[in-house]
């Protein structure tokens, strides 16, 4: 079974449900339509017993760069489409009743780092790298990024994370608990499909209640962050520091924030 939606392909195939990120001449970044499609595809295969098992994807050389900033609109209103689409996308995924692999395939950033981190196994290649780049475009993260983050490697390191928008790369992530493996680039593939039968020849319904319990232990603060950063992204939104560090992205050069 294979269905497509701009920017996202999905396939269920041997009771795996692939759903994969297929904007590679934007490095898979996002907009509303493409984050809506996600979580219709996690939504709609929930209750189907033939996907044992889900894969979320990048195709190319990246895995998501995040929202897409290159079309977007902000001379009117702020309006929270995607940051909505985001959390849905993120709650879909979490939600999901089956393990859910995030095979971190190239550069994840902004939501990406959400969309990989909702997933139950986030997996990645050696040259991957996560990078929470909201602030430097005078946002905050989203997509539930506040307690995904801070779930996995705890308050110091989120908060250094989402303050100082440095990249993280993928040995380091596992090295501090965000991820739970990496594999190097040339292997990884083969890794991906090896642990995605691992996991649809394995005891579903275990898998289902062990991820739940799981979850729902550690990722108790994921509903209110939802509200939370759609509150303060809203006011963002308005404000002339996102203004300056969407003109200073677009230009290439380096946001200077602070003035009217």
């Amino acid at each position: 079974m294979t269905s497509d939606i701009p920017g996202v392909h999905t396939t269920v195939d041997n009771g795996v449900l692939r759903v994969t990120l297929d904007r590679p001449s934007r490095m898979n970044a996002v907009t509303t339509e493409s984050l809506d499609a996600i979580a219709d595809a996690f939504d709609k295969h929930a209750g189907d017993t033939e996907a044992r098992v889900a894969i979320l994807t990048g195709a190319g050389r990246a895995f998501c760069t995040g929202a897409d900033l290159g079309g977007l609109d902000i001379s009117g209103p702020p309006s929270s489409a995607t940051i909505d689409a985001a959390n849905r996308a993120a709650a879909a995924i979490r939600a999901f009743p089956r393990p859910v692999i995030g095979a971190v395939n190239g550069p994840s950033a902004g939501v990406g780092v959400s969309l990989a981190l909702a997933c139950d196994l986030t997996i990645a290649t050696e040259s991957s790298y996560f990078l929470l780049a909201f602030t430097k475009v005078g946002l905050m993260p989203d997509g539930g990024a506040t307690a995904l983050v801070a779930a996995s490697i705890g308050r110091a390191r989120a908060l250094k994370m989402a303050l100082l928008a440095e990249r993280l790369p993928a040995r380091e992530a596992l090295a501090a608990g965000l991820i739970a493996d990496v594999y190097p680039d040339d292997e990884f593939a083969a890794t991906v499909d090896a642990l995605a039968r691992r996991l649809a020849d394995g005891p579903s319904e275990a898998f289902h209640f062990t991820k739940d319990a799981v979850n729902d232990a550690t990722l108790i603060e994921l509903d209110n962050a939802f509200a939370r950063e759609r509150s303060g992204q809203i006011d963002l939104l308005a404000a002339a520091d996102f203004q300056e560090g969407v003109a200073a992205f677009l230009e290439k050069r380096p946001a200077v924030f602070g003035r009217a």
